[in-house]
Parts: structure tokens; sequence; C-alpha cells
């Protein structure tokens, strides 16, 4: 006799979407990465995750939410300097820094900021877009930070390499990934503060990492970099 099951056929389970990282035209060589995505051009806020490559595969690590500039994103190749938006692109992560102490576990080369820190954004100067402790005669105050006056923000901050290996003057200067402030940055990537210090504890640059920012589609998609 021929028995005819009454249960429900089950399919098979749907195979899960590969991890962001997979997509992406380049990571940058490295086995950790950041992406601080947006969902469209003109958005403030967004996500940004963190993610380690171990035997090929990447696994997501943590992830929060972000903060973009005022006037959301921009290709990084043809951004202006106060235009207030997140220059979008794939940078390196040169070197950690802070007013605070560096958190338990940091692996990253970490400078404390002092009174006399400050972030030449003078397009005129010799020291642009880079740290300059005291600040050099060319350097005009009005056109750089002072690191120490933004307690809340650079309580904690990895430096984003945009414009900075060859600094192009009028593109941009002093772009970092740092502590949430009241609201949107000036062209910054913000998170909350203890988002900050689980990513400075978890990135090492032995293992090259960099941040891919972008949107989740579009011209400025994330997927692009």
């Amino acid at each position: 006799m021929i028995v005819t099951s009454l249960l429900p056929h089950r399919l098979p389970p749907s195979p899960l979407p590969p991890p962001l990282p997979a997509l992406l035209a380049d990571t940058g060589g490295g086995s950790q990465l950041i992406t601080a995505v947006a969902p469209a051009p003109g958005s403030t806020t967004g996500r940004v995750t963190w993610w380690e490559n171990w035997a090929g595969q990447w696994y997501e690590k943590g992830s929060t939410e972000a903060r973009f500039g005022a006037k959301g994103l921009t290709e990084g190749s043809t951004r202006v300097q106060g235009t207030n938006t997140t220059p979008a692109g794939l940078f390196e992560l040169p070197y950690a820094f802070g007013i605070r102490r560096a958190p338990v576990g940091t692996h990253y080369d970490y400078r404390r900021v002092t009174k006399d820190s400050w972030w030449c954004q003078d397009n005129a100067s010799a020291s642009y877009n880079r740290w300059v402790e005291p600040l050099p005669a060319d350097c005009a105050p009005g056109e750089s930070e002072h690191l120490v006056t933004y307690e809340t923000q650079y309580a904690h901050a990895l430096v984003i390499a945009f414009n900075y290996d060859q600094p192009v003057r009028g593109r941009g200067a002093g772009i970092f990934l740092h502590v949430n402030g009241k609201g949107a940055t000036a062209g910054c990537v913000s998170v909350p503060k203890d988002a900050m210090r689980d990513i400075l504890r978890w990135a090492d640059p032995l293992h090259h990492p960099h941040i891919a920012i972008g949107t989740e589609s579009g011209a400025l998609a994330v997927t692009r970099y």
C-alpha cells in the first residue's frame, strides 16, 4: 500500500546573502575592515560595522549607529572643503588619538591631545591636513581645529586618511572616526563613545584595517570602493 504523507514538503533553506565586505570592489588588502554606510547621499545617519576575515571569510565583529556630515556624503575624489560632507571612498587608518587615555587593549599608536595640539586646515600652510604641535606661524588658528576644545568628540578617535598622503588643497582636512557630539558632523564619521572604545580595542594595524564609506546603493554605493 502506498501512503502519501500529509505533511508539507520542507523547502531547502535560502542561502544567506554574502557579507558586505565580500561585495566591495576593494577592502584594502587587510583582514580587518570598517564599513560606514548611509541609506542615501543626503543622509546624516547610518551604520558603522567592523569586520574580520578568517580563512577567506568575512565575519561581523560589531555594529553601531553612526552619524555623517550635516550635508550628507559626497564623492571623496571631488569633495570641496567646508561643505560639511563626509567623503565616500576606501581609506587607511594611520593612527589613533584622543584627549583621554587609550582604552586598555588598544593596538594602534595612540597620540594624546594636549593644549598645544592642532589639526591644520589652512590651505596656505605647509602643514595642511596634519597634526601640528604647536600651531606653526603659517597656519591660521581660524582655519584649523584646536583639538583639545572638542572634549566629547575627540575623547577617542582614529585618523581617516582622506586627502592625507598627498593632500590636495581645498579638498578637505581633518576627517576622523570619532565619538558622537550633539548631532551631525562637519564631515567626519562618528559613533557612540562605547562603540569607539570597542573599535580601538579591536583594530590592529598588523591586520591593515581600512574604512569604506558610502551609501547602500547608487553613485556613492559602498560596494564601488
